[in-house]
Parts: C-alpha cells; structure tokens; sequence
C-alpha cells in the first residue's frame, strides 16, 4: 500500500473538519465572545497567569498535549496492521478529541483557569469535583510514567541523544530571557537563535559520543529516570515564561517543522506499507499488545484520536495564558487536527517496517525468537543508525528508525542515517519532555488546589514552599512508576486511565452544555462520550482479568499488579460516578428547569432568567 494517498486524504479531512466543525463548535456551542476579559488579562501574575502570543501559545498547548501519545500509540498499534488505527485516528480527532479539548479549554477559561475538577464541581456537584479531583491525581501520575518510561528506554546508554536533549534546556532559558528582557517581543530573532541552537546540539552530539567526554553524557535506565524527576521538578516551579512556554514553543516550531519535512518526504520517496492492512493479532494474542482490536485499539492510540491528558492541559497551563477566547479554536482544536496528523505520520513510519524487522526491535530477544518471524534488514539497520536496535521495546526506537528511512530515502540526504536516527530519538524526547514539565506543573496546581481546603496558603500558586512540596509528592510518584515499571506493565494502565479521563472531561463537558441552555448541542459531547465510555470501561475489565490478574503469581510483581488493578477500579468507578452525577444534573435541569447560577439554586421560571453561558454555571 503506497502511503501518499493516506497522506493526502487525512490532510483534507482535517482541513474541511476545522474550518466548518470546528466553526460550528465555536460559534452555536461556545458563543466565543473577545469582548470577555480572560484570566491572563485580569489575573496576570508574571509567573502562571501571563498573556501569551497565540502563536506561541499554540505552540506550548501543542507541544504539552503531544506528548509520547501520538508517537508511541500508533507505533504499538501498528501490530493490529494500518487500516485500525488510522480509521480511528481520523475519525476520533475530529468527533471526540478536537471536541473534547476546545469544550474544555473554554470552560477552564471562564473558571479564571480553574482545574477540571474544580470545573467539574460548578458544572456537575461538589461529589463531582472530588471525584474528579481522586481521578486526575491518579490518571496524571500514571501518564507521566507511561510517557516518561518511552523517553528512558530512548536515552538509556546513548550518550549522543542524552547529551542533544540536555542542550534543550539552556537553550529554552536563553531564548525565554531573550523574549521576555534581554529583547522583549522580538519572537522572530529567539526562534531563530533557538532552532539554530537545537540543531546544533543534535550535530554536536555525535562528536560528543565518540570523545571523552561520552561517559559524562551515559547514563543506564535509572540514572536516565533520576534526571528526568529532577528536570520535572526544576521545570514545574520556575516561571512559565523562563523555561516551560520558550521550550516548548522552541519544540513546536522542531515537531511541525520536522512532520512537514516528513510529509515532504512521504511524497517523494512514496514509502510502501510492508505491513498488511490488518494482522492475525486483531483477535488477540499479539505480542506487542496482549488483547483484542476491540477494545484495545482505543486505549493504544490515544493522543492521535482523543486523550484524557489534553483536559489537563486545557484546565492548566494553557487556560492561564490566552488573550482573547477567540485564539482557542486554534489552540483547543487546531492543536488536536495537528497533533492526529503526527500520529498518521508516525503509523505510516512503523508501518514502512518490514514486519520482522518491527517485531525484533519491539520485543525482547527471547520474545521475537518464540515469534518465529524472520528479520529482514535489521542487522544493517543498526549498522546505519550506529546503535543496536534489536531488543528495543516502547516503540520509540523502530519509530526513529522507520523516520530515519524516511528521511535518508530524500535525494541528497543519503548516507545520513545515523543523525536522521538520533534526530528522530531528540524529536520524540522533546515531545515527551514537553509533556512532562507542563504535566507535573498541571499536577502541582491540583495538588495545592486540594491542600487549600485544609491550608489556605497552599492554594496559591506563587507561595513557593506550597509549591515544592507538591512538586516533590508528584514526581517521587511518577518517578516511582518509571523506576519499577515497564512498557508492558505501564502502557495498558497508562491507555485505560487516559481514556478513562477522557471519559470524565465529556462529561463534565456535556453538563457544561446542559446548564447553558444548549440541550439540542448536547450530542457534540454525547456522542464521544458514550463511545469512550463503553470502550474503556471494557477495557479496563480485560486489563484486570487478562493482564493484572495473572501478574499476581508471577515473583517479583504480584506488589505492581496490586497497585494497577486498585487503580484501575478506583478510576473506573470515577468515571461511573461522574456519568452519574452528570445525569442527576440533567435531570434537574431538563426535566425540573432548575438551574445553578453562581452557586444559587434558580429557576427558570423565575422572572427574567436567562441561562449561564457555557462554563459559567
């Protein structure tokens, strides 16, 4: 199968879906009104709350949202064959995920940027909110291990990558000091100081391997997994504008810039999917992924079609920074349309994989062996890239590969193979990085939200003993699920709760809908909800039964498999008593006409009522 045609047809799809779903979303649902002051206006702080240039907004929400997921998912769900994953891709960012991010992005935003939980407690109940507020804490820990755990297995013992993305981080303080004092509102001169600095390191970084100085820059797994809870720490308490909102504008311009090089480059070296449309393992027993297609597929690829995480992002940072409500079309949905495109991308990579050669770097040794596929080009694959890549499990490493031949296949960039590969490695960690400073800093607020209720300074962003504590609490959790984990043991769990979120914020977002007054836009939300729903709470079932459950005779991991299974319930029943919760409210508002304004019980019988706007009940 030639992958152009794939290419052009998600294009078009995205294309026409923004500029008239995307439209109607924000002008019959949302009602986007610029004459609103935002929260980064009346609430400007310098430090969380900043107004923020849409674009490089955009650039910070894309790159927090697009984390691993859009990389690492379809990469592993490439084992069911092409045809799944990129239906669900195309047809789950559009419907459910571009829905579910812009809904929630402006309620957040006329909640003064408040939490989901905190959103969910006005649009639902107090029960809600707590609810939301377990979950989330929960769900957030168990994603960054899954995205973290991605980027360790890249970097462990690979000195040129590590030392390219420890580069990354002085390069993002320079160009945030340039933009905010050394050259205030000068975007143009620090991009171009920054990109050039990036791609700069990734050269470097092959001289810096074969020196002395490669020790220095080696690290094994958990030394990887100690620097990377020491940079989530460092990056969730400094300014957004020193370090989080320069960086990860700097890796938007590297992830969009490196997919439209890659999309070029589908075009002329027209990659040929090796593997079939769909595999035997769509019924179970695949190697990569244990279960079925239905409903595993749903909870592999999750960031290209729609994620839980994107909710926290949209009630997090990102709400905190806009200008005017009208930039979140572009930001809330635009980013969604972007990031589904990457993952087609990355699917057509894994995918230009012959299927031997996929599965031994995918699989351990012991595991390909009992496959009883053969390898095709794998020996000369680590030979061009410079590393062994047989045995390279999470799906990050035949990803840079598959890109890797992608972009050696240009004319004039032959030969290159070896800083295409470590390119790609940079790329995907950046995405990853991004993911987890804007993540343990969204934690951080929710933590210091929840411990305001029992010390009323906690709850402020700026009181900094506040916020190292609950930076501490949230790393050492998500760093100790990276430190005893693996892909198998994380990624289920890491799929299951995020779309069990995903599952929390619709329908938050639905009650959102109802209390405006906008029952007949109600199936905007409804519609994904009941689906994610179904799917996830089915697979979160198998995942106890058919994965967790045997681990418990297993030596060395019955303690892990107790953690997963418990959390998993605990989620599941958040998600069942939110839906619940969610229908009492529309009840009461449907059938009783009995509305929440400001915190007051009202009718709508009463004279001169008038509905709350979306996100203001």
């Amino acid at each position: 199968m030639n992958s152009v045609p794939i290419v052009l047809v998600a294009i078009l799809f995205f294309a026409l879906a923004y500029r008239y779903y995307s439209a109607f979303l924000a002008a019959k649902v949302l009602t986007l009104n610029d004459l609103k002051p935002t929260p980064a206006v009346t609430m400007n702080d310098g430090q969380n709350y900043h107004p923020t240039n849409k674009l490089v907004l955009f650039g910070h929400h894309f790159a927090a949202i697009a984390g691993a997921g859009p990389l690492i998912g379809p990469v592993l769900a490439a084992q069911y064959g092409y045809a799944p994953g990129l239906l669900w891709m195309l047809l789950g960012a559009v419907i459910a995920g571009g829905v579910h991010d812009f809904l929630i992005l402006v309620a957040s935003i006329r909640r003064k940027g408040k939490s989901l939980a905190e959103i969910a407690r006005h649009e639902v109940s107090p029960l809600a909110g707590a609810v939301a507020s377990v979950a989330i804490l929960i769900i957030i820990v168990v994603a960054l291990a899954g995205l973290g755990l991605a980027v360790v297995n890249a970097l462990s013992e690979s000195a040129w990558g590590t030392f390219t993305i420890a580069m990354t981080i002085p390069i993002a303080i320079f160009v945030g000091l340039w933009m905010q004092k050394i050259r205030p509102g000068k975007i143009a001169e620090a991009s171009v100081i920054g990109v050039v600095g990036i791609l700069a390191a990734v050269i470097l970084g092959n001289a810096i391997a074969h020196s002395s100085l490669a020790g220095a820059f080696t690290f094994s797994r958990h030394g990887i997994t100690i620097a990377l809870a020491l940079y989530g720490f460092v990056a969730s308490v400094l300014p957004v504008w020193l370090l989080l909102t320069p960086r990860d504008y700097l890796s938007s311009y590297l992830k969009i810039g490196t997919i439209l090089i890659l999309i070029v480059g589908v075009f002329i070296v027209h990659p040929s999917l090796k593997m079939p449309a769909f595999t035997p393992y769509v019924h179970g027993n695949g190697p990569i992924i244990p279960g079925q297609l239905f409903p595993f597929l749903f909870i592999t690829i999750a960031c290209g079609a729609i994620s839980g995480f994107h909710a926290l992002v949209s009630s997090g940072t990102t709400p905190k920074m806009v200008i005017k409500e009208s930039d979140t079309r572009m930001i809330g949905y635009g980013a969604m349309l972007v990031e589904s495109v990457i993952s087609i991308i990355a699917l057509i990579a894994a995918c230009s994989l012959h299927p031997g050669d996929y599965f031994a770097i995918n699989l351990s040794p012991d595991k390909f062996a009992a496959l009883g596929v053969p390898p095709v080009n794998i020996t000369a694959l680590s030979a061009q890239v410079g590393e062994n890549v047989v045995g390279r499990p999470g799906g990050a490493v035949s990803l840079a590969v598959g890109f890797a031949q992608i972009f050696s296949g240009i004319p004039g960039l032959r030969g290159l193979m070896s800083y295409w590969y470590h390119f790609a490695i940079m790329f995907e960690a950046l995405f990853i990085l991004t993911t987890i400073d804007a993540g343990t800093r969204i934690a951080r607020f929710l933590v210091q939200e929840f411990g305001g209720r029992i010390y009323k300074p906690f709850e402020r962003t700026d009181w900094m003993p506040g916020a190292f504590l609950a930076t501490f609490l949230v790393v050492f959790a998500w760093g100790y699920f990276i430190w005893t984990g693996n892909i198998g043991s994380i990624w289920p769990m890491f799929g299951t709760a995020n779309q069990l979120l995903a599952g929390v914020a619709l329908a938050i977002a639905s009650a959102a809908i109802i209390n405006a007054g906008k029952v007949r836009y109600l199936w905007v939300s409804l519609i994904p909800l009941a689906f994610v729903s179904v799917t996830t709470l089915y697979a979160a079932v198998l995942n106890i039964v058919q994965n967790y459950g045997p681990m418990l005779s297993q030596p060395g991991k019955a303690s892990l498999a107790v953690i997963n299974i418990g959390l998993t319930v605990i989620i599941m029943a958040c998600l069942i008593l939110v839906i619940i919760e969610t229908g009492r409210r529309a009840y009461s508002v449907i059938a009783r006409g009995r509305y929440t304004v400001q915190g007051r019980p009202v009718s709508a019988d009463d004279p001169g009522f008038s509905p709350p706007e979306f996100g203001e009940a």
